[in-house]
């Protein structure tokens, strides 16, 4: 399916970077300076309660700038990527039925890439027969698994936090089993003209030097430390979120999990934490790279990015 050439496009800006990286910051302030909205696309910050573990933005950061998907699931269920572009692309038509400009930030590059048509996402019913069968398997186990079943979905599961998720995993295998041949999950490059998005869509990555965001890393975790995100960490049990599932929502909350059982110490906790997190921040600038559209910006050149946005923003969609 092709788009006619004479038919506009709905333009939206998306802004995508490592954790740390100052992606809220840079949008909200394209937001004030653009009549924005921000949407964000982070797949922990949509529950609710994960605040100060995934430094979600505060009302007095938001400056007035109105953010959507935050907040919107419980996180004793799964928020699938299904349910965000689903949820995504109606904000998107909210926001632009109000004459606004919709901005997408945020880390998740498979939520972003699904919503812009760069993954296709199967239509794969619920197995509860093979749910059954793999429950009692351990992530590792079910891991191993799906490298045989489907090597390219597992090459995409590659942060502790994803391999350790075994829902995820089950889903992953679901969908592998659903045909005979591999699942038709695609995450290789698309070329333009096979797109059928309806969105004319100006991609901004923010990539600082590896020290300086290691930096950043290491001072926003001890500054969400600082906040209470351990007491946060158990309140959340305490109202009856698992030490399994937080586990499952990873990273922070797996070290955190951990921490809290007794398994490890603080000391070991906060190690931990800043090992795992700059590693999640390299796979996550490694998973962009290959998106050759991205056009790419440190955080000192943030400013020099506005005429760039101008200039797209005034052009005649197609």
């Amino acid at each position: 399916m092709t788009i006619p050439q004479d038919i506009k496009k709905q333009k939206i800006l998306i802004i995508v970077g490592p954790t740390a990286s100052g992606k809220t910051t840079l949008s909200i302030e394209i937001a004030k300076r653009f009549n924005g909205e921000v949407i964000s696309a982070d797949s922990r910050q949509v529950y609710r309660g994960l605040d100060i573990g995934t430094g979600k933005v505060t009302t007095r950061e938001m400056q007035g700038i109105p953010h959507h998907l935050l907040d919107v699931a419980s996180p004793k269920r799964v928020f699938t990527a299904d349910d965000f572009v689903t949820r995504a692309h109606r904000t998107i038509a909210d926001i632009t039925a109000r004459g606004k400009l919709p901005i997408i930030a945020g880390g998740t590059g498979f939520y972003i890439d699904a919503l812009v048509g760069r993954i296709t996402l199967p239509d794969v019913p619920p197995d509860p027969a093979l749910r059954k069968k793999l429950a009692d398997k351990s992530a590792a186990q079910l891991f191993a698994l799906l490298q045989q079943k489907d090597p390219a979905r597992a090459t995409t599961m590659d942060t502790p936090s994803e391999r350790n998720n075994k829902l995820r995993l089950i889903r992953a295998l679901e969908i592998a089993s659903a045909n005979r041949k591999v699942a038709q999950v695609r995450l290789v490059q698309l070329h333009k003209s096979d797109l059928c998005s309806t969105y004319d869509v100006l991609w901004i990555g923010i990539n600082p030097s590896l020290k300086v965001l290691e930096q950043n890393i290491t001072v926003r975790l001890s500054q969400r430390l600082k906040a209470g995100m351990v007491a946060e960490a158990r309140a959340l049990h305490a109202a009856g979120l698992s030490y399994k599932r937080m586990q499952e929502l990873g990273l922070e909350y797996r070290s955190l999990a951990r921490y809290l059982q007794g398994k490890i110490s603080h000391t070991e906790m906060e190690a931990e934490l800043n090992r795992d997190i700059r590693r999640y921040a390299k796979k996550q600038l490694a998973y962009w790279k290959r998106n050759a559209d991205i056009h790419w910006i440190t955080p000192a050149q943030s400013k020099s990015v506005f005429s760039h946005i101008h200039k797209w923003d005034n052009a005649k969609s197609k």
